[in-house]
């Protein structure tokens, strides 16, 4: 495998190359790895992304993590540790970007101010 940096010659395993630290994305067989992190919705959202990037990360419908988390919200033992785990993948998890569909969207959206004469 070659690095897609450095351009050195490395094992097929290598995840990072040798000389330079580069991440490698690029698998043995040509196809890409698929790499993912779980980073808070940035689009998904009702109150803070929380549900929506669990729901990207496993694949799911978001709706359906919202409809557990409540479920485990209102169950009558566990409702301060539902909370508290809310609260914490909210605090630790960082935000996702903004893709850039949605970024060039919302600033064509946006209206222009009228220039002065």
């Amino acid at each position: 495998m070659i690095c897609t940096n450095c351009r050195r010659d490395l094992a097929d395993y290598s995840n990072f190359c040798y000389f330079c630290g580069a991440r490698q994305t690029v698998s043995p067989a040509g196809q890409q790895r698929a790499y993912k992190r779980l980073m808070r919705s940035s689009i998904d959202r009702k109150v803070a992304g929380v549900c929506g990037g669990i729901a990207e990360y496993l694949e799911i419908d978001s709706t359906l993590v919202r409809l557990i988390w409540v479920l485990l919200i209102f169950i009558p033992f566990p409702i301060f540790p539902a909370l508290m785990g809310y609260l914490v993948c909210w605090l630790i998890m960082p935000q996702a970007p903004v893709p850039a569909a949605v970024a060039s969207e919302s600033h064509s959206a946006a209206p222009r101010s009228p220039q002065a004469a």
